[in-house]
């Protein structure tokens, strides 16, 4: 049996370019529904080892969760150019851009 962070990380590896997921989400599909700060760490500890489109990844208000200016910034500008749209309140339209992988093969 895989653990959370493998299956947290397979996940993430599988979100396509132009669309979002948001960290409680990758948390559920991993096998743990209340685990979005694992997902946050996993994020901050594991993205470069395993080239992880971290980018990806929101909050559940459709928000870049990134407080960091520099970060933040490369986060929108990663995204805008997969072609996800940011509105003006900073906010993606989930209806729009959430992805939903097939949950069997999570």
């Amino acid at each position: 049996m895989k653990s959370f962070t493998e299956r947290a990380v397979e996940v993430i590896k599988s979100i396509p370019a132009g669309k979002v997921m948001t960290y409680g989400q990758i948390a559920r599909l991993a096998g743990s529904p209340r685990g979005a700060r694992q997902v946050v760490r996993i994020l901050h500890s594991m993205s470069e080892k395993y080239h992880l489109p971290w980018h990806r990844v929101i909050n559940s208000k459709g928000e870049i969760g990134l407080k960091d200016d520099e970060l933040y910034s490369i986060q929108k500008l990663s995204l805008e150019s997969e072609g996800v749209e940011i509105q003006m309140d900073g906010r993606i339209v989930l209806q729009r851009f959430q992805y939903f992988p097939d949950e069997k093969k999570s």
